[in-house]
């Protein structure tokens, strides 16, 4: 980077459901019993004690979540139609808002009004893992990712695909002390990057599931990198959930709304999957008459003209 210049990082975090289950060792009197764990693959390196917890926990996390009809991975749910109204109303509130602001080196949960961002370049993902992921879930994964991204690159109409090298959105698949001992990397991976970021990820609440942070250059409304982390303790269809979430807020669909539905970008967890009115948001974003650095004034006229392209009025 040149003198004078900083990275600007936006947050995105997938985080459980309050009071669904608790941490290893305060008890979970209020969560099913989970299916006893299959036989442990086995992995490059050695896990610890933590991370065998962990894994216990997100376990109990999943089974809860879809104990309670939650979780679901149906794409275009019938019992949950959408408006042109409400595409727009969500759109607006996912994109146009921030829902964590940095302050005195951290970052708070504090939704505000921002501007429209999005990527002006092709997105270069590129996934790897910490050394304890077994091989066959870092080939599931890598799958899995490699797919997401074809879908996320014909949604949003905008290059999006895997690379080996020269990547610009790095997806991190690790366990938690790997996690907590990332610091180093992701200072060489965004060079700039600043202290809060690097605190979030390093010290994620056992609450959070996964974490995205999308950067640009200064006060750029474009981004120029990107970077998820994603628990490697997740059962596959909680890390998908994570995956599907984060990569797209990574593109842009920053905010999470309680009343989008049926969508990812919201905290009740009711869809595992991006679903069709996601896709649309995704189309919404890029959609050429629309430019970064927008605010929701300027915006709304062109997003509702839009979303009633897409959606013909109903």
């Amino acid at each position: 980077m040149t003198q004078g210049q900083r990275l600007a990082g936006v947050l995105a975090l997938c985080a459980a459901l309050s009071g669904c289950v608790d941490w290893p060792g305060r008890g979970l009197e209020s969560s099913p019993r989970p299916e006893p764990a299959p036989p442990a693959p086995v992995s490059v390196s050695p896990r610890s004690p933590e991370s065998l917890a962990a894994e216990t926990y997100y376990r109990q996390v999943e089974a809860t979540l879809r104990s309670r009809g939650l979780m679901r991975v149906d794409v275009a749910p019938r019992d949950a139609p959408f408006a042109t109204h409400q595409l727009i109303d969500n759109f607006i509130h996912i994109a146009l808002y921030d829902e964590y602001s940095a302050f005195a080196g951290t970052y708070i949960a504090q939704t505000r009004a921002s501007r429209l961002r999005r990527w002006e370049v092709p997105v270069r993902m590129s996934v790897s893992f910490g050394d304890s992921v077994p091989l066959a879930q870092r080939a599931h994964d890598r799958a899995l990712i490699s797919a997401y991204a074809g879908q996320l690159a014909s949604a949003s109409r905008h290059p999006v695909s895997m690379v080996t090298e020269g990547a610009n959105f790095d997806i991190l698949v690790v366990n938690e002390d790997e996690r907590r001992a990332l610091a180093p990397r992701l200072m060489q991976m965004v060079p700039g990057i600043d202290a809060a970021s690097v605190s979030a990820i390093t010290n994620l609440a056992p609450a959070t599931f996964c974490v995205v942070f999308a950067f640009s250059e200064g006060a750029a409304p474009a981004y120029n990198h990107a970077v998820a982390v994603i628990r490697a303790e997740h059962p596959d269809l909680l890390r998908r959930s994570c995956v599907h979430e984060e990569l797209a807020q990574g593109l842009g669909l920053a905010n999470d709304y309680p009343h989008a539905r049926p969508s990812v970008f919201n905290d009740d967890e009711e869809f595992a999957l991006l679903t069709r009115h996601d896709e649309l948001l995704l189309r919404m974003l890029y959609d050429p008459r629309l430019r970064p650095g927008m605010t929701e004034a300027e915006a709304r006229p062109i997003i509702t003209d839009i979303a009633t392209e897409l959606t013909g009025g109903s």
